[in-house]
């Protein structure tokens, strides 16, 4: 018999800890997970899935309008009803966490809703007090809003509390220039809400193709998106009426019904008693792990977020897939971080693969560019003078094609699948050889010349 309560001690119930706790499971390991807040973690519960299912509902503002190009009765004053979205979204959510416990539960994983801290390198602390030991223990808390620190900041809310107002704002102001920002600006937007992003920065979401941001820029503010760039917060001050002013550095006040910061997320390691054990962590308070996932301490590991390597639920499940393979599956596997798409639910949407092409230039000197700049065929119906960008970045030395990077309706599902080439290492011939599927937006990615 071991001397240890549990094979593996999972702290989050996440994607990553889900994934992580079910597959040591099924290769016999005795699982035990704590979670202090919902299991499903960030995605499902106050993440990318509710999120989405708001982006589904804004996108029918702009698709009734369209409707009547289609030969669509659709009464001019379509009235919409937050409320009522709000309440379904948050029944989905349930019915999803419903089904990460029941997957838990049907692999004989034990879970504890409660919060747990490491209290030693096989040790963990449950909040009534109570201590169990296990022979590995696993760190897949994820991450949280960071919220800088300036007077007022009280009165907002981040992404955790957003899905849960009660009532829709008629002006909001975001803090940023992520895909956060982003995508809740053109939520709002369509709902009929005066958005104004407000970012610290000269430009949006860093990291991405400088073409593709600048489209997404432009297709933003002719939908009515204001922004103001190098403007950082002083402070938000509560009116008498219950509204907020917004203070900026170089900028007049912006009044506002709700302020949303949405100005990145940190490793959530505070008060878990790391540091304490000998696990070492980096400047934001990251867990470090070698490809193996394992962290300074050897019986300690962690996964996804809270390692700060690529803040993606996907990327999150292969990891704990991973970990779960190698120690107790004999299966030794480590994840390939190249090559991982991303996508940017925004309105228009974006998805991207691979390098950007400064970062192409910087890295392989010589690259082809090529382009489709072009209207949907949808959007032309509909009087829609809002223009897709394709982009490919093509190495000159081999053909291959190093970046995707898209915008326009649909683009993360195309996105998925020409992402396969990319990580297949396929040239512009693969890409030519290949015959239209017509008419498809799809399409313009073999027909680029």
């Amino acid at each position: 018999m071991s001397k240890f309560d549990y094979d593996l001690f999972v702290i989050g119930a996440g994607s990553g800890g889900v994934r992580a706790s079910r597959v040591a499971a099924s290769h016999g390991a005795r699982v035990a997970v704590a979670e202090e807040h919902r299991v499903g973690g960030t995605c499902v519960i106050r993440g990318c899935v509710p999120k989405k299912l708001l982006v589904y509902g804004a996108h029918f503002a702009e698709d009734l309008k369209d409707a009547r190009h289609f030969g669509w009765d659709v009464p001019p004053n379509c009235r919409f009803d937050w409320a009522r979205l709000r309440d379904n979204v948050l029944a989905e959510v349930t019915r999803l966490e419903g089904l990460y416990g029941q997957t838990l539960d049907n692999h004989q994983v034990e879970v504890f809703k409660t919060r747990a801290t490491v209290a030693g390198p096989q040790t963990v602390r449950l909040a009534d007090g109570r201590e169990l030991t296990a022979e590995r223990i696993l760190i897949a808390t994820g991450g949280w809003p960071f919220v800088p620190d300036f007077p007022g900041s009280e009165h907002a809310i981040t992404s955790n509390e957003v899905f849960h107002l009660e009532t829709l704002p008629q002006r909001v102001v975001i803090a940023g220039g992520g895909y956060i920002a982003n995508e809740f600006a053109g939520i709002f937007n369509e709902f009929g809400s005066k958005v104004t992003i407000v970012n610290r920065g000269d430009a949006i979401l860093r990291g991405y193709d400088e073409q593709i941001r600048d489209r997404l820029l432009q297709i933003s503010m002719t939908k009515g998106i204001e922004f103001r760039f190098n403007a950082p917060f002083q402070s938000i001050e509560k009116q008498a009426d219950g509204s907020l002013m917004v203070h900026l550095a170089n900028c007049d006040p912006i009044p506002a019904d709700a302020v949303l910061v949405a100005t990145g997320r940190v490793p959530n390691t505070r008060g878990l008693g790391l540091a304490e054990a000998g696990v070492e962590l980096d400047a934001d308070g990251a867990v470090k792990v070698d490809e193996g996932n394992r962290s300074s301490v050897p019986s300690i590991y962690a996964v996804g977020d809270v390692t700060n390597r690529i803040q993606l639920t996907p990327v999150a499940i292969r990891e704990g897939q991973a970990f779960a393979d190698s120690v107790f599956g004999g299966k030794p596997t480590t994840v390939d971080y190249a090559n991982v798409p991303s996508a940017v639910f925004s309105h228009p949407p974006i998805g991207a693969v691979g390098m950007t092409e400064a970062e192409a230039r910087n890295k392989l000197g010589s690259i082809r560019v090529y382009t489709s700049d072009f209207r949907a065929m949808k959007n032309v119906l509909a009087g829609r003078n809002e223009r897709a960008l394709y982009k490919m970045v093509v190495n000159e030395a081999t053909d291959q094609v190093v970046g995707l990077h898209l915008i326009g309706p649909d683009a993360p599902e195309i996105l998925q699948a020409a992402a396969v080439a990319v990580k297949a290492g396929l040239t512009k011939a693969d890409f030519d050889a290949t015959v239209a599927l017509h008419p498809s937006m799809a399409e313009e990615l073999v027909l680029l010349k």
